[in-house]
């Protein structure tokens, strides 16, 4: 978010069981460097593939807040070694979200996660370098996209470190929060 010049957007994916609501998770295994990115979800009910921006709005059923957890140091290996980043993003728990709201999301409006009641990250959904309606669209003009998928769209600033037993609560203007406890 607020990134200048503006580079084009990429993409990764997690598996289904990815996805969770708040509550207590067990710390996730074989990383040292577990990060958090808070982020607005976009919950998909049409689809296609190649679709324009104009038609994007219309795909869309909800949105929510979310929380892309990392292990950041397996990343970095695999960063290293030029190797996909599949088991640092993609693995068990590693998508938390909180309910959907109903309809597209705002252009505006606050963005922020805490762990254990301090200050992590803070933004506003207007400083998103890409819109809602251009991530659509280019996401589907890699691969077709179809009703129940959800899409993570990028963090702001201040992305760091998670450690067991910490509480981290994601936010967005006008949706729930998501709250996960990582047990001990």
């Amino acid at each position: 978010m607020g990134n200048d010049p503006r580079e084009l957007p990429f993409f990764f994916s997690k598996p289904a069981d990815a996805v969770v609501g708040s509550g207590r998770l067990p710390f996730p295994p074989r990383t040292t460097q577990l990060h958090h990115e808070v982020e607005l979800v976009v919950a998909l009910h049409g689809g296609g593939a190649n679709l324009a921006e104009a038609d994007a709005d219309a795909m869309i059923f909800g949105h929510a807040v979310g929380i892309d957890l990392t292990r950041r140091d397996l990343q970095a290996e695999a960063k290293k070694a030029a190797r996909p980043w599949d088991m640092a993003k993609g693995f068990d728990h590693s998508a938390p979200m909180g309910p959907l709201s109903l309809g597209p999301p705002p252009a505006s409006g606050p963005i922020s996660l805490t762990v254990d009641g301090e200050v992590r990250q803070q933004g506003d959904l207007r400083d998103m370098m890409w819109s809602v309606a251009e991530i659509i669209a280019a996401l589907s003009s890699y691969v077709a996209l179809a009703p129940g998928d959800l899409i993570f769209t990028g963090t702001p600033a201040g992305v760091g470190p998670i450690e067991r037993g910490q509480t981290m609560r994601g936010m967005i203007a006008g949706t729930e929060p998501i709250e996960i406890t990582f047990e001990e």
